[in-house]
């Protein structure tokens, strides 16, 4: 195996025996399999797309095999199998729909060459043995670190795109435009023109500026089904009784299995990345969803260990679960582990129902304790003239945009020091699980402003650049000359879209942590520096210094 698309990768370089997300080279080795299979899908779907043919199992199979091999979604072997045999199935169908767009359209099918001729092996031991001739290390060999890890900044770029767009896609929203776009990278990506490196980074920023629609569209899918997000106040400690955790993104498995307990005497929580889902009102309006348990993703075999009830985890995030809590966690949506009970697709909770009515709940009420979310984009905007007056009246200085993916690795103890020095006359805006390095601080108030506004999950990213451009516009200049310093914080590919999207904006000294992606070369840092002066965190001291300047 080799893999290096996460932020925690071993040593900084690649891990190559095991990964340090707990994916073993098997999986790895069948994740790359998947992802050349989709790209050569990809290139009949893309033919037969211009000439104006499109098939929705199609493109939902290339969305959701793209998610499939995001970080810490799907560590089961056999369900990977699964799907490569099913890839082998869509490509038949793909070229059967290029070959029908070309009668249509009076055309001559191209021969296309490596990877649409591919077929389906007919073992693992056979996926495995191909797994190893299309491995990211042989294309290192032949391409080195520039172009290769181009073309993985924008694969790893399109996996976050996917895992948007299949929540968007899971409440309704669909577009074909999106769809059409997968295929024409996962196509570029096999083509000559993918080993140019000024073509490739256009590509990266082409991505970017589709993950900005994609987002919108997941914006719309949320606030149209669930009502925009409020400013509401969560309890962040246990009330007595049975109990269900749900972690991950989704906002559906939640709304249907409050659904399904409703009246069980069950109390349902959220974990991670799911605590933004209590500022919905049509989440919130359930009385057993009474709170947040825990924090950010790495936390959680402590966290789940000492849990009393069932756990659901509804997308990425999962670790290799410890045997303690083994028989009490469930997967369900794209996310897998071996040996772990899946709920599938027709959504029966019920054995989570039952495991959590088994184990013993909370004995007693913790003494309670609560934070503020819910500052999404309508929330801050109706009172953006507030927030205008208080910036012109001196009262704000400064706005900073610190948040991202949390991890493990050391070092990002530096988002909470610096959101610690953060002066009093100025406010923090944040997003996704890194707030959890500091949201349970005490920031206080200006005028009545929160100085610490959570905007929601990283799928809410878009959220946090309307807020940009609202403010931008109400004082008349670019998103650039606000008062905005943007601190980062990535661990996986949903991180990596949304830098690409904000470079696309043409966002410009940026900081980000805790440390650069591997996968981007010496070269093409060079290029991201010059253009968008983008620049490794350093010290909170140091980079505050900077900012208030």
């Amino acid at each position: 195996m080799f893999c290096y698309q996460c932020e925690q990768t071993a040593g900084g370089t690649g891990c190559v025996k095991m990964g340090v997300c707990g994916k073993n080279p098997e999986t790895a080795d069948l994740q790359d399999l998947l992802i050349y299979a989709i790209e050569g899908i990809a290139k009949y779907a893309h033919r037969a797309g211009k000439l104006g043919l499109q098939d929705r199992t199609i493109d939902r199979f290339v969305v959701e095999a793209l998610f499939t091999t995001v970080t810490n979604v799907n560590f089961d072997p056999a369900r990977l199998e699964t799907l490569i045999q099913r890839a082998g199935k869509i490509i038949a169908e793909a070229q059967n729909l290029y070959k029908n767009a070309c009668k249509k359209g009076g055309k001559t099918p191209e021969v296309l060459s490596s990877p649409a001729d591919w077929k389906a092996p007919s073992s693992r031991e056979q996926m495995l043995a191909e797994a190893q001739s299309i491995s990211i290390a042989k294309r290192l060999e032949v391409l080195g670190p520039d172009v290769a890890g181009l073309q993985e900044l924008i694969l790893y770029g399109l996996k976050g795109v996917a895992a948007y767009a299949d929540h968007a896609m899971i409440l309704g929203v669909e577009d074909d435009s999106v769809y059409a776009f997968f295929h024409e990278a996962l196509d570029f990506l096999t083509e000559p023109q993918a080993e140019d490196v000024d073509t490739l980074v256009a590509m990266t920023l082409k991505v970017g500026e589709i993950n900005l629609k994609v987002m919108e569209m997941l914006d719309q899918a949320n606030t149209q089904t669930y009502g925009h997000p409020e400013p509401t106040s969560v309890r962040v400690t246990p009330v007595k009784g049975k109990a269900i955790l749900v972690s991950g993104h989704d906002l559906k498995d939640l709304y249907m299995l409050l659904q399904q307990t409703e009246g069980k005497g069950i109390n349902v929580y959220t974990h991670g990345e799911m605590l933004p889902c209590l500022a919905y009102p049509g989440l919130k309006k359930f009385k057993h969803l009474v709170g947040n348990f825990g924090t950010a993703w790495q936390n959680q075999h402590k966290e789940f260990d000492v849990f009393p009830g069932a756990i659901l985890m509804t997308t990425n995030c999962i670790q290799r679960p410890k045997e303690s809590y083994k028989n009490r966690i469930f997967t369900t949506g794209l996310v897998a582990w071996p040996d772990v009970r899946h709920i599938g697709e027709d959504k029966d909770f019920s054995p989570v129902i039952q495991a959590a009515l088994a184990a013993p709940g909370f004995t007693a009420d913790a003494e309670e304790k609560r934070i503020m979310v819910g500052f999404g984009r309508n929330a801050v905007m109706s009172v953006a003239d507030k927030v205008i007056e208080a910036v012109k009246a001196g009262k704000i200085r400064r706005f900073f945009l610190i948040g991202g993916c949390d991890g493990a690795k050391p070092g990002r103890n530096y988002y909470t020091e610096l959101a610690q020095s953060v002066p009093d006359d100025c406010v923090i805006l944040t997003l996704a699980c890194g707030k959890y390095r500091f949201n349970m601080l005490e920031f206080g108030d200006i005028g009545g402003i929160p100085r610490l506004l959570d905007i929601g999950q990283c799928n809410d990213a878009y959220s946090a650049i309307q807020i940009a451009v609202a403010l931008a516009g109400a004082f008349n200049c670019g998103v650039n000359d606000l008062p905005l310093s943007i601190v980062l914080s990535w661990y996986e590919q949903k991180a990596v879209c949304i830098l690409l999207t904000l470079l696309h904006l043409g966002i410009k000294n940026m900081k980000l942590g805790p440390s650069l992606p591997a996968f981007i070369g010496p070269n093409v840092l060079n290029v991201l520096v010059e253009k968008f002066n983008i620049a490794p965190i350093s010290t909170p001291e140091k980079d505050l210094a900077e900012a208030l300047a």
